[in-house]
């Protein structure tokens, strides 16, 4: 199934355009990439944030680690999952990744 045109956002990565979106999940980010002009597979990465505690813990929320993901790490991520042998067009279930440091390592996102 492809990511909602109105729940995602675009980027072009080399020559490429692609829809990104990111969900919190368990204390975690999770990011959704694929390519736009073809159904093809999908990247899931995870991401270390404890965006949604901000509220519960509010105003006591020095510690939090608070990552958000702004273009440029999607950039970064779909940039290294395509090194990492990510062909977009491939058919099958997603390529799970995890995004630490501005670093992607291949690993299960679940």
């Amino acid at each position: 199934m492809s990511l909602s045109k109105k729940k995602s956002r675009t980027i072009k990565v080399d020559d490429a355009d692609f829809r990104w979106t990111i969900s919190p999940k368990n204390n975690q980010l999770v990011f959704v990439a694929e390519a736009i002009d073809t159904k093809g597979r999908k990247i899931e990465v995870t991401i270390e944030s404890d965006i949604d505690k901000f509220w519960t813990e509010f105003p006591n929320g020095d510690d939090l680690n608070l990552k958000i993901v702004k273009p440029k790490d999607a950039e970064k991520i779909i940039t290294q999952a395509l090194k990492f042998g990510w062909i977009p067009s491939d058919k099958g279930s997603p390529l799970r990744f995890k995004f630490e440091n501005d670093k992607l390592e291949v690993g299960n996102s679940r």
